[in-house]
């Protein structure tokens, strides 16, 4: 639930709200009051500013998960797959895009203008196994290039992955990242 709340939109509110109270105490001579409110609350008000500005919003599901996913995820998700959903889906914050470090890794970020940029991600079955799938904004780089890259993505990933690419709408394209079920699991 914290990770839904955006951390400079509540230090903007808490630093206002002391810094208000310091200028009204320091009309009303005040000193301890007005103490705090200019010790406290102006640094906490530029700290959230600073944050607000730095800050990078959840990626939206394009479709909730269904139960059935959401159990299976629970029992059969690999710990790259749970940490990929859970970071695109927090507010970031001192990031340009949400999985640039790793588009970049995968040689699908030439510069800040081309890189694919993350717009939804769903959860779904596929083949029988839990797949999350990471929706990108791609104009730039074609379903080629994506394609190109299929096994770095299995080895970036991890072990356990099976990377599908498909092409969305709109230059849009879509990478699935399936869990691949061993016989001993």
């Amino acid at each position: 639930m914290l990770r839904k709340i955006p951390l400079g939109g509540v230090l903007l509110s808490i630093g206002s709200i002391l810094t208000i109270v310091g200028f009204v105490a320091y009309f009303r001579d005040m000193a301890t009051l007005n103490l705090v409110g200019f010790f406290y609350g102006i640094p906490i008000l530029l700290g959230g500013a600073a944050l607000r500005a730095a800050e990078l919003e959840p990626v939206p599901y394009s479709q909730a998960p269904s139960n059935t996913v959401i159990e299976l995820r629970d029992k059969t998700a690999t710990q790259t797959q749970n940490q990929v959903r859970k970071d695109v889906t927090r507010y970031r914050y001192g990031q340009d895009a949400h999985l640039d470090i790793a588009l970049e890794r995968l040689g699908l970020s030439p510069n800040d203008k081309q890189r694919p940029v993350l717009s939804g991600l769903r959860e779904e079955l596929r083949d029988g196994a839990y797949a999350l799938v990471l929706e990108f904004d791609s104009p730039y780089i074609t379903l080629d290039t994506w394609q190109e890259k299929h096994e770095k993505f299995e080895n970036f990933f991890g072990p356990n992955i099976r990377a599908e690419i498909g092409l969305m709408a709109d230059e849009r394209k879509e990478l699935a990242l399936i869990t691949v079920l061993n016989s001993d699991t």
